[in-house]
């Protein structure tokens, strides 16, 4: 079981990876709408799975005992914080009716969504170095 959710983990964490990658190629485009682009969705894709990750990572890292308790519940604690501030940065940009480039790479160059995709860089690699 322990696993297959770390396994689920990895997903959440690809999603929202995949996500941020789709907005740098999407603000590098310089277009002033969103319309038919599909990022809308991938945003709100990656705004469920950091909801997610937030709410049940640190059970994964518990489980598959990769560090003691106190150090997963230290770690889980920033990812918390980190999500929350990107998590109201990425709310903020979906209720505009129209998302150009320029919104696009302002959310990109944001402190919050850097410091959750650090957080989410260094969860995939412990989880990764554990299945070595």
């Amino acid at each position: 079981m322990p696993q297959a959710m770390a396994t689920e983990i990895q997903k959440q964490c690809e999603i929202i990876e995949d996500c941020y990658e789709f907005t740098l190629s999407f603000a590098a485009r310089g277009v002033p709408t969103d319309e038919g682009s599909g990022l809308r969705e991938r945003l709100m894709r990656s705004v469920e799975a950091i909801r997610n990750l937030a709410r049940n990572g640190a059970d994964v890292l518990r489980e598959e005992q990769l560090a003691p308790a106190e150090k997963c519940d230290a770690f889980f604690a920033v990812l918390r914080r980190d999500a929350e501030s990107a998590l109201a940065a990425m709310d903020l940009v979906l209720t505009s009716p129209v998302i150009g480039s320029q919104l696009v790479d302002t959310l990109n160059a944001s402190i919050h969504l850097r410091a959750l995709l650090a957080d989410l860089f260094l969860l995939t690699e412990i989880l990764d170095t554990r299945k070595q």
